[in-house]
């Protein structure tokens, strides 16, 4: 069977898509110990011999843990300051890495894998992956403003909005909302934008698997078929 390399890379557990696309075009790559630098160059899984900077790939198990992450933890793979990172909460000889990233004192739902492939499809905007966040806020919320939030403002130059929201308790400092927006401290900036400010901030669920139920600091493994079937869902 032949994929393109990028693909099977990723596959491999090396990184993210654009992580091991950055390793193809600076020549790291090789086939055969021939250089690779065309992502849509093919490889035979079965036959072919892959190496990057002289080292061979071989494919991996896929895994797949699903971390309630606490308050006080950097979401990367290491840390310049030697900061705990969510890497250092998992239990694994394998090599993972978390799927996007939760600010410092955010809490909540975040994925570790292995598998580029899935890093990819839960990351790339135009899979609409719903994201749950429970937000708290230093003042009470006006309800003039819930229109707004779900209508569009403008945000980055382009309208921006809310598929849900609802405020969680009668101060009205409390709100769950959904999300399919991957961009940068893109519910902070929503709130922000109408003039409040976002003092605790927890992602509840991402992709409907919920971080309800998993103490903080604590993780599930999940089963790959349920992997497989959230990526495929649309295929049916």
């Amino acid at each position: 069977m032949k994929i393109r390399i990028n693909k099977y890379l990723s596959e491999c557990g090396i990184g993210s898509r654009r992580k091991v696309e950055e390793f193809i075009l600076d020549g790291r790559v090789e086939i055969n110990d021939r250089a690779v630098i065309e992502l849509s160059t093919l490889v035979d899984v079965e036959r072919d011999v892959v190496t990057i900077d002289g080292e061979k790939i071989r494919p991996k198990r896929h895994l797949y843990y699903l971390l309630h992450k606490p308050k006080g933890v950097v979401t990367t793979t290491d840390d310049e300051r030697n900061r705990e990172t969510v890497i250092d909460l998992i239990k694994t000889n394998e090599k993972i890495f978390p799927v996007g990233r939760l600010d410092y004192n955010t809490t909540g739902a975040l994925f570790l894998t292995n598998d580029g492939e899935f890093s990819h499809f839960l990351t790339h905007p135009s899979n609409h992956i719903v994201k749950e966040y429970i937000v708290k806020l230093s003042s009470p919320f006006d309800f003039n403003d819930k229109n707004k939030l779900l209508h569009g403002i403008i945000l980055d130059g382009r309208n921006s909005k809310f598929q849900q929201l609802k405020v969680m308790d009668k101060t009205n400092h409390l709100i769950s909302v959904k999300t399919v927006e991957g961009r940068n401290h893109f519910v902070k900036r929503m709130f922000g934008r109408l003039g409040y400010t976002v003092v605790e901030l927890h992602r509840k669920s991402i992709a409907g698997f919920t971080a309800d139920g998993i103490p903080p600091g604590k993780y599930l493994i999940i089963d790959p078929a349920k992997i497989k079937n959230l990526m495929h869902q649309d295929d049916e």
